[in-house]
């Protein structure tokens, strides 16, 4: 066991906690109209909560154990074998108490359920997300996530065993909700009066606190996903703190030239859109590469967001599909090249080409893209059967669901 490695994944693990409680939960928070402002911030810190507590139970061990390429079996359930009471053993992974990585992944797991709500906001009902995550988190996360990161010479996952690079979680966590999310805009439709009436942030200055709490919180999400304090997360660190700072800047002069104004929402979608481009490519490519990325990948979600949206047809309501998707797709795909010896990046274990990493990461996407939306499709469709309908009726929606559902308001007049 390493002292200093542990130290480090205890501090990641709480950063990508402090990610979602409070980060997630504020920015988006802040993005919705003030009758459903607590509304956010319940469901987020629910389904986070939620996905961590299935993961204990059954999802790190259909993510991380031995089955088959597509899906692990039952030998972890419970975190089985990682502790032993009587002599106070910890089973090991790496350098780390298995514990501790199975503990730093269960963010992961929570945190993209979470972000999924996003697409769903404003109008959708609390037992029908809840019956989704469960769902979805089973037939979607945990293929997804062992597809792409369990590691194993014999039975590896599918997209790991075809060479994938995925450093932090651009395919398992950002496609993979963004799908999901979008679908799920599709099937419940849009909310009442959308693109008839203006339906402004209500609190940007929230919203700016949470963005702010997630770029911090991102350092323990790609740094930590180096599980060492090695010279890979100094790399990922620099290269996560990069990709922001040019995502902001290419958002903000972007906006600016196209609508006349840079904004601060903007400034923070930016923000986000860096971090999720760099996501997959972290620890994977130079600072020139991560420079690279967060410029491409903040100008492509800046035209998500802005045109993509529009053709699209979905009221995704806080654009999880415009950044989290379409910038999980722009990242992986470019990490594919920047990762080359070419252009500064360290290069593949297996000495592959430019054109075939990129043939790998678009498997890679495109496996993600119909696997997730599928199950998405399928838990929807479920989760409306079970909750008799997947949105809240007009006047429910009008009134807001802060008071309707959970009989509060965040602000007294």
């Amino acid at each position: 066991m390493n002292n200093a490695d542990l130290s480090w994944m205890l501090v990641s693990t709480l950063l990508v906690l402090m990610m979602a409680a409070p980060g997630l939960a504020l920015f988006y928070s802040g993005m919705v109209r003030q009758k459903n402002a607590l509304s956010m911030l319940s469901q987020t810190l629910l389904v986070f909560s939620l996905g961590v507590v299935l993961w204990f139970i059954y999802g790190y061990s259909l993510a991380f154990t031995a089955g088959n390429p597509l899906i692990g079996g039952f030998d972890k359930v419970l975190f089985n074998g990682m502790f032993t009471a009587a002599d106070q053993q910890f089973s090991m992974s790496g350098t780390l108490p298995e514990l501790l990585f199975a503990s730093f992944q269960a963010t992961f797991a929570g945190l993209t359920c979470a972000l999924v709500v996003g697409s769903l906001a404003e109008r959708t009902r609390l037992s029908a997300i809840l019956v989704f995550t469960v769902i979805w988190f089973t037939l979607a996360y945990l293929p997804i996530c062992h597809m792409v990161w369990f590691a194993d010479e014999q039975n590896g996952g599918l997209l790991n065993s075809r060479g994938a690079l995925d450093f932090a979680g651009g395919t398992v966590v950002h496609i993979n909700a963004g799908i999901a999310g979008l679908v799920g805009a599709w099937m419940i439709g849009p909310r009442l009066n959308y693109r008839r009436e203006a339906m402004p942030p209500h609190n940007l200055p929230l919203t700016f606190i949470g963005a702010a709490l997630l770029w911090v919180g991102w350092f323990g999400f790609n740094a930590g996903s180096a599980l060492s304090a090695n010279e890979n997360a100094t790399l990922a660190f620099f290269n996560t703190m990069l990709a922001a700072a040019i995502g902001v800047v290419a958002w903000t002069l972007g906006e600016w030239i196209s609508k006349g104004h840079p904004s601060l929402l903007g400034a923070c979608s930016g923000a986000i859109a860096g971090l999720v481009g760099i996501t997959p490519a972290a620890g994977f490519v130079a600072p020139s590469g991560a420079l690279a990325i967060g410029l491409i990948t903040s100008l492509a979600c800046l035209w998500g967001v802005n045109v993509l949206k529009r053709w699209l047809r979905a009221d995704d309501t806080l654009d999880v599909f415009g950044i989290h998707g379409l910038g999980g797709i722009v990242g992986a795909l470019l990490t594919g090249l920047f990762n080359a010896p070419a252009l500064g990046g360290p290069g593949t274990a297996a000495g592959n080409s430019i054109w075939m990493q990129l043939w790998i990461q678009l498997e890679g996407v495109l496996v993600t893209l119909v696997w997730s939306g599928v199950a998405a499709w399928i838990a929807f469709t479920v989760a409306k059967l079970v909750c008799g309908g997947l949105r809240v009726d007009a006047d429910h929606e009008r009134e807001g669901l802060d008071i309707r559902t959970h009989g509060e308001t965040g602000y007294q007049h």
